[in-house]
């Protein structure tokens, strides 16, 4: 009975821990992305003059730099503290967004989107990063994956809201959406400074004695075992997903104006999209069981395509009714493609291998942006959108050798389980 007892307070106490530790993480979430000028800011920068292959650019700039500079803000948020990271990433990112909206000059756009991505790749990753290593110090690393839940879920039901707000607060004027989403930022930051500790990268109590001394030449090694066929073709298809997805969610803004629609109801359609990208994951383990990735993969391509053809045919309710139902389906793929990701590349230089999976990803996103954007400006809005539906159909052919010859993504360093049984 005493043990019970003794079991059940330790419970008690974890759960404690973790409260205590996740309470100024959730509030920081919501801050964190509520950002009015997301659904709406492709029609901000053309109402600046911009054309669609100048907003491509800044696009693409955005993800190259926040892809480049992955791993050298991911060394500078160890050597002076995670928070710290945080802290600066979104800093600047808030006063990215004030130039944007103080500025018209696109040179100075093309500066300001450089910071941003800076900005992004500050923060990306090193919040639930701190988040972990903080519970792993409060002995509360169990409970991670629905802390983790709820707050992408947070933060996503917050961009969706935020986004609709946007779409209302535009009719004020573009500075009260801008300045406001900065505002955010800033409460966000004095949040996490007031009720988050600092963790730098030698206090990260879960690497401690288990950290091995490797030289370059052995990480590039295992980066070479790793890199099987299917695995590399499917970082490839994953980023041609992804350099379709990503565009097409940002680019249907322009294309719902050019069909008629006005700018709260763009934003209330996109809104709608964030919501559904946020929800469908929820559906990702039942479909990896019952489908499995080889499957889900040409699966989300093609609804891709798809979203794309119907887009091309210039109606605007038809436009919004395949956003609204076909955009979620490839967050699904990410997920369990993310999660294949992680199984396939050994654990010891995990890090470097995924990092270099995002760089290729954030690639892809940065040229879809260019490519797309070209389409729009040289064939319009609609048929560019269709157009650029090949982009996923040549994913979907470079997979059909893996899903008819039912590879599977391994790595040299796995068994077969024929061996672990011998």
């Amino acid at each position: 009975m005493t043990g019970t007892t003794e079991a059940l307070g330790g419970s008690a106490a974890v759960d404690d821990a973790a409260r205590s530790v996740t309470r100024p993480f959730y509030v920081y979430a919501v801050l964190a992305n509520t950002l009015f000028q997301r659904g709406v800011f492709v029609l901000f920068l053309y109402q600046r003059g911009f054309s669609v292959g100048e907003v491509a650019l800044l696009q693409t700039l955005l993800y190259l730099v926040s892809g480049l500079a992955e791993l050298p803000t991911g060394v500078i948020a160890d050597r002076i503290g995670r928070r710290a990271g945080i802290v600066i990433g979104q800093m600047l990112i808030a006063g990215c967004l004030l130039g944007q909206v103080a500025f018209s000059n696109y040179w100075v756009f093309l500066a300001l989107f450089i910071g941003q991505g800076v900005g992004v790749a500050c923060v990306s990753g090193s919040d639930t990063a701190l988040l972990y290593d903080l519970l792993v110090r409060r002995g509360a690393t169990a409970g991670y994956v629905k802390i983790k839940s709820r707050f992408t879920m947070l933060g996503t039901v917050a961009s969706g809201a935020a986004i609709v707000l946007g779409g209302q607060l535009q009719q004020i004027s573009w500075g009260v959406v801008y300045v406001g989403s900065a505002a955010c930022l800033v409460l966000a930051v004095v949040v996490l400074m007031s009720g988050v500790p600092e963790i730098r990268g030698a206090d990260a109590v879960d690497e401690q004695g288990g950290a091995e001394e490797h030289s370059d030449a052995t990480a590039w090694r295992a980066m070479l075992r790793a890199a099987t066929p299917t695995l590399v073709t499917l970082v490839v298809v994953s980023g041609l997903m992804h350099a379709t997805l990503t565009p097409y969610i940002i680019f249907t803004q322009k294309t719902l104006s050019d069909q008629g629609a006005g700018t709260a109801l763009v934003s209330v359609v996109v809104a709608a999209g964030f919501f559904a990208g946020g929800l469908t994951p929820l559906l990702s383990d039942r479909a990896d069981r019952r489908i499995g990735y080889r499957v889900i993969v040409p699966v989300s391509l093609l609804t891709l395509a798809v979203a794309l053809g119907l887009s091309g045919l210039g109606l605007v309710r038809v436009t919004i009714a395949a956003f609204l139902v076909l955009a979620g389906i490839p967050e699904i793929t990410a997920v369990i493609v993310d999660n294949v990701f992680n199984e396939a590349v050994p654990s010891r230089h995990r890090a470097s291998l995924l990092s270099m999976i995002a760089f290729v990803e954030s690639a892809l996103i940065g040229i879809g942006y260019l490519v797309l954007g070209a389409l729009m400006d040289g064939l319009g809005s609609s048929v560019g959108m269709a157009t650029y539906a090949a982009v996923p159909l040549l994913a979907c052919l470079l997979w059909l050798p893996v899903l008819f010859r039912g590879a599977r993504v391994t790595t040299e360093i796995e068994k077969p389980a024929d061996q672990e049984a011998s």
